[in-house]
């Protein structure tokens, strides 16, 4: 099995005098592949990356969002922690501004369709739970997940996420939709579900 550096080396290969060195320089910057769906041409550019291998990796990236959100589309339920966010890392990835969204679901808790709700320096006041709700029940939604990035890569939870999460699960619970999990998504394909750390 090939590793991270290579898979990306094979990508540039063509247009690069020494693409693992290239490939490794990337991830040393990254910290890891679930970054590469986040980044753009710009950014790739500022790293060193010419258009044409630009082109190649953002392509690939893509091919990853689209497999990740056709899989979950399978209308299998959504019940297990790392395949939601392994799914939202692919199809958000990890950007430097913090991303909060919503996966809406069906009774059998099955995708009906995702949402961000908000970019950008996150003030949890700018995002209420009457507007996740609101939108849970113009979509028909009998349950939601929702999530947002740390940009610094760690998702230990902070005391706010927690307390949104309770306040959520209370407002949702009145209006018949489940609050199914809260996932916190840092680097490296790490996640916290606040749901399992008893915020609810």
């Amino acid at each position: 099995m090939l590793s991270d550096a290579e898979l990306l080396a094979a990508l540039i290969a063509e247009d690069a005098e020494n693409p693992l060195s290239l490939a490794e320089d990337l991830l040393l910057k990254w910290g890891d592949l679930f970054t590469l769906p986040g980044t753009t041409r710009e950014m790739l550019r500022h790293e060193g990356v010419d258009d044409r291998q630009a082109t190649r990796l953002l392509a690939a990236a893509e091919l990853g969002r689209r497999l990740a959100q056709g899989e979950v589309r399978e209308r299998k339920p959504l019940d297990r922690p790392h395949e939601v966010a392994r799914y939202l890392m692919l199809r958000y990835g990890l950007r430097d501004q913090e991303v909060m969204g919503s996966l809406f679901l069906d009774v059998r808790h099955r995708l009906i369709s995702d949402a961000e709700a908000y970019r950008g320096t996150l003030h949890r006041a700018a995002v209420e739970p009457r507007e996740i709700l609101k939108e849970c029940l113009l979509r028909g939604a009998a349950g939601v997940i929702i999530f947002h990035t740390h940009p610094s890569g760690d998702p230990t939870p902070s005391s706010e996420d927690m307390n949104f999460s309770q306040r959520l699960a209370i407002a949702a619970n009145f209006v018949g939709v489940e609050l199914v999990d809260h996932l916190v998504l840092g680097k490296a394909g790490r996640y916290v579900s606040l749901k399992r750390r008893g915020a609810w």
